[in-house]
């Protein structure tokens, strides 16, 4: 299957799943090229950008995880091929 080249943007509103957040992101590791996150305490939230390269399935996998946990929202851009 062939590769794409993405950004995830991660907002993270309940800071108790930020644990369960970063396990993930260690779990796709493989794949992420690069992460900045920026805890955003004036509003009580974590953003996180990640870059990543992999497959639709793996980037799915990751982006279906993340958006299943309570609190967290992710959005995804991918090049198209």
């Amino acid at each position: 299957m062939e590769k794409r080249i993405g950004v995830v943007a991660i907002i993270v509103e309940e800071k108790s799943n930020i644990h369960e957040v970063n396990d993930l992101l260690s779990k796709y590791g493989d794949i992420i090229i690069g992460r900045m996150g920026v805890p955003y305490k004036e509003k009580g939230v974590s953003i996180i950008s990640v870059l990543i390269d992999g497959t639709t399935d793996e980037i799915g996998g990751l982006t279906g995880k993340l958006g299943r946990l309570s609190g967290v929202t992710v959005k995804s851009v991918l090049t198209k091929k």
